[in-house]
């Protein structure tokens, strides 16, 4: 299959609807990775560098054949940020990642959309996956923990700066209490009624 022949897949949820990013979500995204929410992904960053770096996240679906989705409200097609895997170069391990857009945090939205991400890149082949995140980024090392993962003292860093979260392989999430689990959480958040306490957790 060419490049020119890929389809970026679409990934539907309860609220949720995951899509490649196209030109028109970059708005969203350039103004959220050239504020202060960009502190742990290498921001913030000038325009230039946010252009580029959008670019990347088009292209990425191009040369790895997987990448980040946009994350879109099923009812209103509001954008709420990113999720999907992510392995550029010199990274040692393919990754699942994602960013909230600041406005959106505390409604479980990265719980939802990682999730729903991990499982789909673990049915289509992947036996593995970790996530590369700043020690001081305390929301999303809970995120991290919440999905399962664990951190792995023994896997490679993109640079040093890093703490890698390995998560669970697929048997480990496969009708597990583990994949139970993430599923009640993210119906809880979903329920209209539910109102969670203390403070944003992704």
């Amino acid at each position: 299959m060419s490049a020119t022949d890929f389809t970026i897949p679409v990934i539907e949820t309860k609220r949720l609807i995951l899509r490649g990013p196209e030109p028109e979500d970059y708005p969203d995204f350039k103004s959220t990775f050239t504020s202060y929410r960009a502190r742990f992904m290498g921001g913030p960053l000038n325009a230039y560098e946010a252009w580029m770096l959008y670019a990347a996240e088009i292209g990425h679906w191009q040369i790895r054949g997987f990448g980040m989705w946009m994350i879109h409200d099923k009812k209103t097609d509001e954008t709420y940020g990113m999720a999907g895997g992510w392995k550029p170069a010199k990274w040692p391990e393919a990754e699942i990642a994602w960013v909230i857009w600041p406005e959106a945090v505390g409604q479980g939205l990265a719980l939802e959309a990682t999730h729903a991400a991990r499982r789909y890149f673990y049915r289509n082949g992947w036996d593995s996956a970790v996530s590369y995140i700043d020690p001081k980024n305390l929301d999303s090392i809970r995120l991290a923990e919440r999905l399962g993962a664990v951190k792995d003292p023994d896997a490679a860093s993109v640079d040093g700066n890093d703490v890698v979260y390995r998560h669970p392989s697929p048997a480990a999430l496969n009708d597990t209490q583990l994949a139970h689990g993430i599923d009640m959480e993210i119906s809880h958040y979903a329920d209209p009624l539910f109102k969670p306490k203390g403070y944003a957790i992704d």
